[in-house]
């Protein structure tokens, strides 16, 4: 996916230099450039691009202006350019993602255009993982349970089968599922997740626990009513007296 650009400079010059530079980068879409601050404003709004190269003194309105005025849950990435050091400040006290000092050379910019380069992939894949959850969660197909999740691990999204989770654990503001030797931490809170899963096939078991019921191999008697439960790879989990109907109501089993 390219990086839609904009170039705003009132000096031809000036905008010339930095089109020449970014037309060597094979990631970069040039999609126009412009002279003052009002028309940066307008094709900020219409065009929508992820980076923005701005001069900070123009005619109409200055650069930081026009970084005040388009606001937005989701502003490009902005690199100020401006000889006058003094502005650095500003710059970073309007939210500037990073500034570029008259006569900068090929280097300082490539250094700007990397930094630049890593803000919006990273914006990129967290609207990606959004827009994929939320496709989940509209499929076409509805399904009254979870069927699958998904999860962000590192740069990766991962896809889990919920029917592929053996149990779940609390861990803070999130919960652990365990699938075998691997484990995968999911934002979410047990008792909402519950909610969201099948529970004829998953069951709470503890306060902090919940066990996949096609993942129970048998059941060891413990004391005072309570249970060790043996799963299929040999985990033994605790099933306390509270959550005990929970699981064994959902047998056919002899008088305990």
């Amino acid at each position: 996916m390219k990086i839609r650009t904009l170039i705003v400079d009132d000096e031809p010059f000036a905008r010339q230099k930095v089109r020449s530079i970014l037309e060597k980068a094979r990631d970069i879409e040039i999609i126009g450039e412009c002279e003052n601050g009002e028309d940066a404003m307008a094709l900020i709004r219409d065009l929508q691009p992820d980076l923005v190269f701005m001069d900070m003194i123009m005619p109409e309105k200055t650069g930081l202006e026009v970084l005040q005025a388009i606001g937005g849950d989701d502003p490009p990435y902005v690199v100020f350019i401006t000889a006058h050091n003094d502005f650095a400040i500003e710059a970073f006290e309007a939210q500037a993602s990073d500034y570029l000092l008259k006569p900068f050379d090929a280097e300082r910019f490539q250094k700007a255009l990397q930094k630049a380069r890593r803000h919006i992939h990273l914006k990129q894949n967290v609207n990606l993982y959004d827009q994929l959850q939320h496709l989940l969660n509209t499929s076409a197909t509805p399904a009254t349970y979870l069927e699958r999740l998904m999860i962000k691990s590192g740069d990766d999204i991962i896809f889990v089968k919920t029917d592929e989770i053996d149990w779940i654990e609390a861990a803070g503001n999130y919960v652990n599922l365990h699938l075998g030797k691997r484990s995968y931490l999911y934002r979410d809170t047990m008792n909402h997740l519950q909610t969201r899963l099948d529970p004829a096939r998953f069951v709470r078991i503890h306060r902090s626990k919940i066990v996949n019921v096609e993942r129970i191999s048998r059941l060891q008697s413990w004391s005072h009513g309570e249970y060790v439960i043996i799963m299929k790879d040999k985990t033994e989990l605790f099933l306390t007296r509270t959550y005990r109907d929970n699981l064994l109501g959902m047998f056919d089993r002899p008088a305990v």
